[in-house]
C-alpha cells in the first residue's frame, strides 16, 4: 500500500509532471481502489510493446510511460549502432495517438536518433512498409488495434518491417525495465529537433510508393476493367485509418461503385457508432449491411482502426442474403485465387510457400497440396509470418506466396511484413470482379471451394479467469492437459500431441518423440484423425485461456455439428 501511495504522491507533487496530470490524479484522492489500480505496477512492456487504458499513472498509457518505453528502445538502438538509420513512427485515430507519437519522436531525437514521423494518421501496414523503404533500424505504431476506445498501445517493429521477435523482443524488454528513474528519460523540443535534422515529417511521397507496390500485385487488370462498372462495394473504415488508402487503391484500379458508410467515414477515437471497433464482431457491420441492402452491393468490407484486419460479407446468390466470412474463409478465398491465377498465367514458382499459424484452418494444407506449394506453420501472431518472409529471403529456400491467420489478417505480397487490410481489400475486390465475370459471388465461390477441398470449419472459445486465483486455475488446466493428454476427443483418435513449452511432439501411434521446430511457448496442440484438431493456450496479454478447434465435414451441416461436439468435448477436459 505504502509503495504505490508514495508513487502516487510523487506524481501529484514532482515538478517533472505537468499540471493536467497532477490535477487528474488529485481528483482521485477519495478513490483508493482507482489509485491502487493506476500505481500498483508499471504498465508492462510485453513482446509486442505496450497496451493499456489511457490516463495518468504508472499502469496507464500516457506521455510519461511512452517516454520511458521509448528511452528503453533508444538505449537498445544505440547499443546496436543503429542511430544513423532512424526510426519510422505512425499513429492511428485513437485518443492521444498523435501526442504519443510526437513524444516518442522527441525522446528518440534527444538520444540523437532520427525520427521519421507521419504528418497524419496511417495504417499499421504502411508503417511496416516505411521501415524498409526508408532503411530504418526500427518502427513504432501508436495503436490499440481493435480494442475499446479507452485503450491505446505502442507496437515496436525492427528493420525487416516485422514486429519484434525473439531474441530482440526480450532484449528490448530488459532495456525498458532498466529505465527505473524518470530523470533518465531524455526529451527535447520539437522545434530544436527539427532544426538539428532529428525530427523529419513524412507523408505523400511514402503513400505514393506504397500504392505503387500494391498495384503491382494485381493479377487480372483486364477483368477489373471489364467488371468495374457493375461490381458494387460497400466499405467502412470504422472511424479508423483505412478510409483514404483503401478508397485510393480501389479508385486507381478503376472500381467505380465504392460506397463508404458515411456515419463511419471520418476518424474518431470515440468510435461513436460501434461499441467495439472490431470487424470480427457482427455488430460492427450493422450500418454497412444497411447501406449494402440499399445499393444492392456485391461485397461488404470493414477494416479495424489501424487497418490491418479485414471483415467481409458477401451476397449468397441463392438467397440474396449477405453472409459473413470468418478470417479463415476470407484468407483461403484470397489464397486460392492468388495461386490459381498464378498457375494459369504460368508464374507459380516451384519453391512457393504459404505461411500460416498453428491455430488457422487446415484447409491451407489441402489448397497447398493441389498447387504443389509448401505450407509453413508458425506460432500465433502475424509477427512470426513476417519473420518467415525474412528467413525465406536470407536462406533463399522458398518464395513467399501468401500468409494469413485466423484472426482476420493476411498479406499478399512482401511490401509489408505485417497483415495488411488495404491489400486484402484490393485482392478481394479483384477476386470479386473475376468471379462475377463467371456468374459467381464471393460467397458462391467459397461454397465451390468447400465442395472441392472439404467443409473446413473452425471455432474459438475463450474463458476469462481474473486475479491470482484465475491465474492459478489457468496454470492448473494447462498442467493437467500436459501431463495427461487424452487418447481420444469427441470420438476422434489422437494422432499426435505437440507440447510447445517442452518443445516436444509425441506420436500417439508409435510412442515416438521428436523436437518441435518452433519457439518455446506455453501452447498445447492435439492433432486428431479426419483433419480435426484443437489447440489450447493462455493469452499473453489478458487473464484468459483460449481453446481453438477445427474440423472437416461432409457438408456445412455436418461440419457445424462436428465443431460443436468437439468444442464441448474439449471444454469437458478442463472442468
Amino acid at each position: 500500500m505504502e509503495n504505490y501511495m508514495e508513487t502516487y504522491e510523487f506524481w501529484c507533487t514532482d515538478d517533472y509532471f505537468d499540471e493536467d496530470t497532477k490535477k487528474e490524479l488529485r481528483g482521485l484522492k477519495e478513490q483508493p481502489k482507482e489509485i491502487e489500480d493506476r500505481f500498483y505496477r508499471d504498465l508492462e512492456f510485453g513482446t509486442g510493446g505496450l497496451r493499456g487504458v489511457i490516463g495518468a499513472g504508472t499502469n496507464r498509457m500516457n506521455i510519461y510511460t511512452i517516454r520511458k518505453a521509448t528511452q528503453g528502445l533508444a538505449n537498445f538502438i544505440l547499443k546496436m549502432d543503429g542511430a544513423n538509420k532512424g526510426v519510422a513512427i505512425a499513429f492511428d485515430s485513437r485518443h492521444m495517438s498523435k501526442e504519443f507519437a510526437e513524444e516518442a519522436a522527441r525522446c528518440l531525437a534527444a538520444n540523437r536518433i532520427k525520427a521519421y514521423i507521419f504528418d497524419s494518421l496511417r495504417p499499421t501496414p504502411v508503417l511496416s512498409f516505411t521501415v524498409r523503404e526508408l532503411g530504418c533500424i526500427a518502427g513504432l505504431v501508436i495503436t490499440a488495434s481493435h480494442n475499446p476506445p479507452e485503450y491505446n498501445g505502442y507496437k515496436v517493429y525492427w528493420e525487416d518491417g516485422a514486429q519484434i521477435t525473439f531474441p530482440k523482443d526480450k532484449q528490448i524488454i530488459e532495456e525498458v525495465k532498466a529505465v527505473t528513474d524518470y530523470a533518465q528519460v531524455k526529451t527535447m523540443e520539437q522545434r530544436e529537433a527539427k532544426e538539428q535534422g532529428l525530427y523529419c515529417v513524412i507523408g505523400k511521397e511514402i503513400d505514393d510508393r506504397y500504392m505503387e507496390e500494391l498495384k503491382k500485385l494485381v493479377l487480372n487488370p483486364e477483368i477489373i476493367k471489364q467488371e468495374s462498372k457493375e461490381l458494387k462495394i460497400v466499405y467502412t473504415p470504422l472511424h479508423g485509418t483505412g478510409n483514404l488508402p483503401v478508397r485510393r487503391v480501389l479508385k486507381e484500379l478503376g472500381f467505380e461503385h465504392v460506397y463508404v458508410v458515411p456515419e463511419q467515414e471520418l476518424p474518431d477515437g470515440s468510435f461513436p457508432t460501434v461499441s467495439y471497433p472490431n470487424p470480427e464482431d457482427p455488430a460492427a457491420f450493422a450500418l454497412a449491411l444497411k447501406l449494402a441492402k440499399e445499393v444492392d452491393a456485391d461485397i461488404v468490407l470493414a477494416t479495424d482502426p489501424d487497418a490491418d484486419r479485414l471483415g467481409v460479407y458477401a451476397k449468397d446468390s441463392k438467397t440474396g442474403e449477405y453472409m459473413a466470412f470468418t478470417g479463415n474463409m476470407s484468407g483461403m478465398l484470397i489464397c486460392e485465387y492468388e495461386l490459381s491465377q498464378k498457375k494459369a498465367k504460368g508464374c507459380l514458382p516451384k519453391n512457393g510457400a504459404i505461411v500460416t499459424t498453428i491455430v488457422s484452418s487446415n484447409m491451407a494444407h489441402a489448397v497447398a497440396k493441389k498447387y504443389d506449394v509448401k505450407v509453413m506453420e508458425t506460432l500465433t501472431g502475424f509477427k512470426y509470418i513476417g519473420e518467415q518472409i525474412r528467413l525465406f529471403e536470407e536462406n533463399q529456400n522458398y518464395e513467399y506466396l501468401f500468409g494469413y491467420e485466423e484472426s482476420y489478417g493476411c498479406l499478399v505480397g512482401t511490401h509489408a511484413r505485417d497483415k495488411d487490410a488495404c491489400v486484402a481489400v484490393m485482392a478481394l475486390c479483384e477476386a470479386a470482379a473475376y468471379y462475377k465475370s463467371k456468374g459467381l459471388t464471393l460467397w458462391d465461390q467459397m461454397m465451390v471451394l468447400f465442395d472441392i477441398y472439404g467443409y473446413y470449419k473452425e471455432g474459438l472459445h475463450t474463458i476469462t479467469l481474473k486475479g491470482k486465483e484465475g491465474t492459478e486455475k489457468i496454470a492448473a488446466m494447462m498442467e493437467g492437459l500436459r501431463k495427461n493428454p487424452p487418447k481420444t476427443i469427441a470420438g476422434y483418435e489422437m494422432l499426435s500431441f505437440r507440447d510447445y513449452e517442452n518443445k516436444e511432439i509425441l506420436n500417439c501411434k508409435t510412442g515416438e518423440k521428436k523436437a518441435t521446430t518452433l519457439l518455446k511457448s506455453n501452447v498445447l496442440y492435439f492433432e486428431l484423425e479426419q483433419d480435426a484438431w484443437c489447440c489450447v493456450r493462455p493469452s499473453g496479454t489478458e487473464p484468459k485461456i483460449k481453446f481453438y478447434v477445427g474440423v472437416k465435414g461432409k457438408d456445412m451441416e455436418d461440419a457445424n455439428k462436428r465443431l460443436e461436439d468437439l468444442k464441448m468435448a474439449v471444454l469437458e477436459l478442463v472442468k
